[in-house]
């Protein structure tokens, strides 16, 4: 008899478990990128402080901007999630609706572009309300491979936000 309750609880808990695992999945429905991942194996990205030693003079930011050497399609059509920083295009109200996501703080804006595959154009429906340059954020979505020029750089990545959500890691 204890032999068929300990049993029987076993049971319990394991359909318990599964009762929860579509909300854990749910969770986790996106593939976690880090911006090394965007990089064709082998590259390396410029870091910024390397970046600092390019001449700020030139008027033109994009010719200061670092050759890129390739994408990956690996992630093309699939939800991801990508942390970044926002380099705002276009706006609707007094919220963002188009953005450049870049690696790091001054991207495009204080220092020159990093390398094509090292940018992400990011577009969302719903207007998300930055409280500046220096916000970093956690953007999920649809990605794609892309080949776009903006009047700051040019672009290798496109993303189709579902969430923009403050990075909390």
């Amino acid at each position: 008899m204890v032999d068929f309750h300990l049993d029987r609880r076993a049971a319990l808990a394991g359909l318990g478990a599964l009762i929860f695992l579509p909300q854990i999945a749910r969770a986790t429905d996106y593939i976690d990128l880090d911006w090394s991942d965007l990089l064709p194996d082998g590259q390396i990205a410029i870091p910024p402080m390397l970046q600092n030693l390019i001449d700020h003079e030139q008027t033109n930011p994009m010719s200061r901007q670092p050759g890129s050497m390739g994408v990956r399609s690996d992630w093309n059509g699939q939800t991801v999630r990508i942390p970044g920083f926002i380099v705002p295009i276009d706006y609707s109200g007094i919220g963002v609706t188009a953005f450049i996501l870049v690696p790091f703080v001054g991207a495009c804006v204080h220092v020159p572009p990093p390398p094509a595959n090292q940018l992400v154009f990011v577009t969302t429906e719903t207007a998300y309300e930055s409280t500046g340059l220096y916000e970093p954020v956690d953007v999920i979505g649809t990605f794609g491979t892309a080949s776009m020029k903006t009047e700051l750089a040019q672009v290798a990545y496109a993303l189709s936000a579902d969430r923009i959500i403050p990075y909390k890691r």
